[in-house]
């Protein structure tokens, strides 16, 4: 069965790189992002009702699913503003990287954890790419100094980060009380929540449909299939197992920004992808 969650997984990690490819190429990308997931939302939510008729939930439940939406509102708002600021290939790795770099430094200092040998270099490994992703090393060598205008991508991508941290925690809470389908729907539900006031504020929604309706389309099917396969991969193997396997997505979208959008710094990029994932991989398995 763990080989099978670790297709799934892998297979997670490109399906969302992929998906991300397109929002980056939106022209709107908070309007993009609501439409690939209100389609999906629309249609799973006569699923969600019939579920929580025919098995009702008790009012911790309730609360925890609450705080998942909420926390998809965040996460939504904070991606869209990410978006907007870098290129894929350098927030990507940064996004999905974090989550495995902050649990074990707050393991080590305050929950009288430790880390082996292994552990440690993964560890430095992470900190070295994201560093180098967030072009301090570059402007340092330049200029003698950095501003924090200039980091803000890097610091954007952080928070996605930490918020997907708190939101993958939850929903394997959630997944004792629901199915995946399911808690996919209050996913979207949250997630939609947070975008709408832009989406109003914007009007751009008949000109992104008009503009990028295929994307929309191909982005509607691949956004949900990819958190399907990681939750239906989280029934069969330990979290901290398959969690970490899914940010080979770092890779396949810095090789995508690269390769597709023409992004600079090709060779140093992908090299840094590269490390946090053996970072990852490291820290998760050896640390």
């Amino acid at each position: 069965m763990f080989t099978l969650s670790l297709v799934l997984v892998i297979a997670s990690g490109l399906t969302h790189a992929i998906w991300s490819l397109f929002t980056k190429c939106s022209l709107n990308k908070s309007v993009f992002l609501w439409s690939i997931i209100m389609v999906t939302t629309v249609l799973l939510l006569p699923y969600l009702i019939r579920e929580l008729w025919l098995h009702p939930l008790s009012l911790s439940a309730y609360g925890l699913l609450l705080l998942s939406a909420c926390l998809q509102a965040v996460y939504a708002l904070l991606l869209t503003r990410t978006y907007n600021m870098g290129d894929l290939s350098q927030i990507y790795p940064i996004m999905r990287g974090t989550n495995t770099l902050f649990i074990p430094i707050v393991g080590v200092l305050f929950l009288n954890e430790s880390l082996s040998l292994l552990g440690w270099l993964g560890l430095l490994g992470m900190v070295i790419g994201f560093l180098s992703l967030s072009g301090i090393f570059t402007r340092l060598r330049s200029s003698g100094h950095t501003s924090t205008g200039s980091l803000k991508p890097f610091l954007m991508a952080l928070c996605v980060g930490l918020c997907t941290t708190c939101y993958v925690l939850v929903d394997k809470l959630n997944l004792s009380h629901i199915s995946p389908i399911t808690l996919l729907e209050v996913t979207n539900i949250g997630f939609v929540a947070g975008l709408t006031p832009l989406v109003i504020a914007s009007k751009q929604l008949r000109m992104e449909w008009r503009l990028n309706f295929k994307r929309i389309g191909l982005g509607a099917i691949l956004n949900p299939v990819s958190y399907l396969l990681f939750l239906f991969a989280m029934k069969y193997a330990p979290v901290a197992h398959i969690s970490p396997m899914r940010e080979i997505g770092t890779v396949f979208a810095t090789i995508l920004g690269i390769v597709v959008l023409k992004e600079k710094q090709g060779t140093l990029r992908i090299l840094c992808s590269i490390l946090i994932l053996i970072g990852i991989l490291m820290i998760s398995f050896w640390g």
